[in-house]
């Protein structure tokens, strides 16, 4: 009963208008007061994709979470914003999320070295070690060698596959962000 109220007032305000459903914009007469004098006129939104970046880096995670989502409503669903939410989802200890979606990223594009890197992270924190390190070497011919980032979690991985009972020395770990969207594996003291 409600609904059908409220659907009829918006019907009869719009009737009563003159405006049709292509034109809901606010009047000029009703749209607020002028912006004060030397106010930049933004028409762009910054990039979702550097905001969360950016809160990312600060340990915003779930801030940078809707950042990247509101860059997946912009751009779709691509390997920039399917690798940032597994990510942030990573980075938040949602594991299985994060794996599905990086999965997806490498889907999109299987020369993405920061997915499949990423992708190497949440094999290790599932203690997925064979699996993980087949992904870091893949992140790692990709990526020419380029990263130290990616080497780096290559030799943790083949070094943990060699003795696996280092793994149960170094049991804690630490998830570092470092550049855009990679981790390296770093132990706690």
């Amino acid at each position: 009963m409600r609904r059908q109220l409220s659907l009829f007032l918006l019907a009869f305000v719009l009737v009563s208008c003159g405006r049709g459903q292509e034109d809901m914009r606010l009047g000029s007469e009703i749209a607020g007061p002028a912006a004060p004098e030397g106010t930049p006129d933004v028409q762009d939104a910054v990039d979702g994709l550097v905001v969360g970046h950016r809160l990312m880096a600060s340990g915003y995670y779930e801030l940078a979470l809707k950042a990247y989502y509101r860059a997946a409503a912009e751009q779709g669903l691509n390997v920039d914003t399917l690798s940032a939410i597994g990510s942030a989802n990573l980075k938040l200890g949602r594991l299985g999320q994060a794996e599905r979606l990086l999965r997806r990223a490498i889907e999109e594009d299987e020369t993405f070295p920061p997915a499949w890197n990423n992708l190497g992270v949440v094999l290790m924190e599932q203690r997925e070690t064979g699996e993980a390190a087949r992904t870091f070497r893949t992140a790692f011919a990709l990526d020419s060698g380029q990263s130290a980032q990616i080497r780096e979690n290559l030799r943790r991985a083949l070094a943990l596959l060699e003795n696996p009972a280092y793994a149960e020395e170094n049991e804690n770990y630490d998830l570092v962000r470092r550049g855009s969207g990679q981790y390296r594996i770093l132990a706690t003291p």
